[in-house]
């Protein structure tokens, strides 16, 4: 007993003293709690009661903790070993840590001590399959002398072709630190960093180290992650390692992203989740050393896919030919690829950046994605799943319950219930208020206790209130993002304007009932307007942002897009689908000036604002909600 509060101090000692985070930050999911019954209420309880249990009972069907309790037996007895199941991938391992990780968060909103329990009995599954030194990778330990054939002969050879030893890596640590995080316990924690240890130990450049880096990235955020949560710098050096070895090593190939080094990179290329995953770790080194190479290939990468690359809904990856980024402006719709997976690395890159630099344009760009690409990939029930996100459909589109290869659910799973952790953030006396969503938070500006209540309807309605119930942190400010969308900018390049000839009012904020005024002039150049004051119980900030439907266009540029218009409203993408249109929507068209107004439909349980073209027989609904009435012709773009 006194052997482990010696460890728990010496693990907190080190937490205290962790030498450098983020220059911004982000208020950990732990401190906010998502109102039941709004919008993201909804998605919370949706991933409580069917999407992750859903997700644990595909573990058991399809044999992902039998993977584990194998490689135990052949642990416990070497002469016992067992047949790699074709069909199976030696990724496995993550689905049960990715679904894990969410419900770890979750647990944090509705606490459950079923699910903690549950849990809890995985993880001696999972346990009982670490091997003595550290290594955890069910696909070679359970048949060390014929392992899963993408896994080599031994440990780390084949990495760079596609063992995913270092991807079960990083997926097992992210898990872990939530888990950490949302409950106190080390259980899990332990187990990741004994396997990350020996990754520290046995991969990296110097004499008798394996000198690979991942043939599918994400052990290099989550290694930095892990480092932010111990102090322990060498996660962040072996991080950096995986980085700055990439083009280095043996497999040079744009699909990888290991065509040259990341440095020297300055286009988004390959594989899009691939490339997602490892742009938020160089976004990761970037803001947690200030290396200046890495800020700026990270910042060139950013522009070249918000300037050339990035769809409409956020959606990323314009080929299914290597699920891949296309050629600059190349952004097909009906054979969009847009993976789920690649929208969520997508928010992991945006929200990095704006802890590195605090400009709202990132949050733009992560609301467009998170709103409209993401949540497109999981249905409103919870139970059914996209795993590319097309723009068009000419019918026979329909989520599945599960993929063989799970990686988009069970992404899902873990991703939705995070929601809580982008809501705030926070720099010395400054609170950024970057997503609108009801909520109870308890934060920290300047070291001292900030209680807030934020409530509103957005994305259907601009009016949102946010009520200081405690505050020990005397004078701070707060800063409040303006959306792009509301600066009559629909992203932060010219990829895509408004066709419509409007200008949408500035917002406006008040401090109870006494209004600011919002000029372009006061709205910071990085995207936010400040309001400070030593702020009391009871002090009342409202913000109130008009909600026009907005006429889009593509750059010229964009072949697949010319002479074509897509509808917003707020942060969401509209699309015409057929369930709601008598007439063929692929024969529908759009004018810059064709008036909308606001209706209401339900769609599976679930009120959605609709758009009603005055004009001519045509209705559109928010583009995440669309194939919940069966196979059907959709469409976002429509012609002139």
């Amino acid at each position: 007993m006194l052997s482990a509060l010696t460890v728990l101090t010496a693990f907190a000692s080190k937490q205290q003293t962790a030498a450098h985070g983020y220059p911004i930050n982000p208020v950990p999911f732990t401190s906010v709690k998502v109102s039941p019954g709004t919008f993201w209420g909804q998605r919370l309880e949706a991933s409580r009661k069917v999407t992750i249990p859903l997700a644990f009972s595909k573990c058991e069907e399809t044999d992902r903790y039998t993977n584990f309790s194998n490689a135990a037996k052949h642990l416990q007895d070497p002469s016992k070993v067992f047949e790699i199941k074709k069909g199976t991938f030696p990724f496995d391992d993550t689905d049960p840590y990715k679904t894990i990780e969410g419900a770890s968060y979750i647990l944090q909103t509705y606490p459950d001590e079923a699910l903690a329990s549950y849990i809890d009995s995985v993880l001696n599954v999972i346990a009982s399959a670490q091997e003595p030194d550290g290594y955890l990778y069910t696909a070679r330990t359970q048949n060390p002398e014929h392992p899963h054939d993408w896994s080599g002969p031994t440990r780390w050879s084949a990495e760079e072709q596609g063992s995913h030893e270092l991807y079960n890596l990083g997926h097992m640590v992210e898990s872990a630190v939530a888990h950490y995080q949302a409950t106190g316990s080390r259980k899990f924690l332990d187990i990741a960093i004994r396997f990350a240890d020996l990754v520290c130990k046995e991969v990296g450049p110097n004499p008798g180290q394996a000198c690979v880096v991942p043939g599918h990235q994400i052990a290099e955020m989550a290694l930095a992650r892990l480092y932010l949560a111990t102090g322990d710098k060498k996660y962040l050096d072996e991080a950096k390692f995986l980085l700055d070895y990439r083009g280095k090593t043996t497999v040079k190939q744009e699909y990888s992203q290991s065509h040259k080094p990341v440095v020297e990179q300055d286009e988004a290329v390959g594989h899009a989740v691939r490339a997602a995953y490892m742009y938020a770790g160089m976004a990761d080194v970037a803001a947690l050393t200030g290396d200046k190479d890495y800020i700026k290939a990270i910042d060139a990468i950013w522009d070249n896919i918000v300037s050339k690359k990035l769809y409409i809904t956020g959606g990323i990856g314009a080929t299914g030919n290597g699920e891949a980024f296309g050629k600059n402006y190349e952004l097909p719709n009906a054979t969009a690829y847009c993976e789920t997976c690649a929208a969520i690395g997508n928010v992991y890159v945006n929200h990095r950046l704006f802890l590195l630099h605090g400009e709202s344009k990132y949050y733009d760009v992560l609301e467009r994605t998170l709103y409209n690409g993401l949540i497109s990939g999981v249905s409103l029930e919870g139970n059914g799943f996209f795993y590319p996100n097309p723009l068009e459909s000419a019918g026979g589109y329909e989520r599945k319950p599960w993929f063989g290869c799970a990686c988009c659910p069970s992404n899902i799973c873990r991703f939705i219930p995070s929601l809580p952790g982008y809501v705030y953030a926070v720099k010395d006396h400054n609170l950024y208020v970057n997503l609108f969503l009801s909520n109870k938070s308890e934060l920290k500006v300047a070291g001292k206790k900030v209680c807030l209540s934020q409530t509103t309807e957005y994305p259907w309605s601009g009016d949102v209130t946010i009520r200081i119930d405690e505050n020990k942190a005397g004078k701070f400010i707060f800063k409040i993002r303006i959306p792009g969308w509301v600066r009559n900018q629909v992203v932060p390049s010219d990829l895509y304007t408004y066709a419509d000839g409007k200008q949408t009012s500035l917002p406006s904020v008040s401090v109870n009932d006494f209004q600011h005024e919002v000029f372009n002039t006061n709205i910071e150049p990085d995207g936010y307007f400040a309001i400070g004051g030593k702020w009391k119980k009871g002090d009342v900030i409202k913000i109130h942002f008009d909600m026009e439907p907005r006429i889009v266009r593509a750059n010229e540029n964009v072949e697949a897009d010319r002479g074509m218009f897509c509808v917003e409203r707020g942060p969401l993408v509209y699309c015409a689908e057929q369930p709601d249109n008598k007439d063929d929507i692929m024969e529908a068209h759009i004018s810059p000036n064709t008036q909308f107004r606001t209706g209401k439909t339900e769609i599976a349980g679930t009120s959605v604002t609709t758009l009603v073209a005055e004009d001519q027989p045509l209705t559109l609904i928010p583009y995440y909600a669309w194939c919940h009435r069966g196979a059907g012709k959709m469409r976002v773009w429509l012609p002139l």
